[in-house]
């Protein structure tokens, strides 16, 4: 299954990964996700508890004829086309930035070497000005 936007392909793994998500959230095992079945998926495929707009925006698309939930087919449709949308080097950026603390060392570092530096000039300046 190719994606919508970014004509990525939707692999088995991922196929198997949303089939067995679906699963672990139907909770009853009703055969549907129930609105909060969804968000516990989301969650669980993309690590984030989706907005209320969002819910409504996958639950109305995912409604299936006389269905009161979202059936597997939907479901997996549904977030093979979320994950497609999704920027492929976006949980890279995430881990790294998270743990990217030299980065924010350098920074401080470079912020005292300045204020030491100003104020190392400004010392010499007023040592210069009481001199003359």
């Amino acid at each position: 299954m190719t994606s919508f936007k970014t004509g990525r392909e939707i692999s088995d793994a991922d196929r198997k990964k949303f089939e067995t998500v679906f699963h672990q959230s139907d909770l009853g095992r009703k055969g549907y996700l129930s609105r909060e079945d969804l968000k516990v998926a989301v969650v669980m495929l993309f690590g984030y508890k989706p907005s209320k707009s969002e819910t409504d925006m996958l639950m109305e698309s995912g409604f299936y004829k006389d269905w009161p939930g979202v059936p597997l087919n939907q479901f997996t449709s549904l977030m093979g086309w979320k994950m497609s949308a999704e920027d492929p080097y976006e949980k890279m950026r995430q881990i790294f930035s998270a743990f990217d603390f030299h980065c924010m060392w350098i920074w401080i570092l470079m912020v005292m070497s300045a204020l030491r530096t100003s104020k190392m000039s400004s010392a010499m300046v007023w040592q210069t000005s009481e001199t003359t």
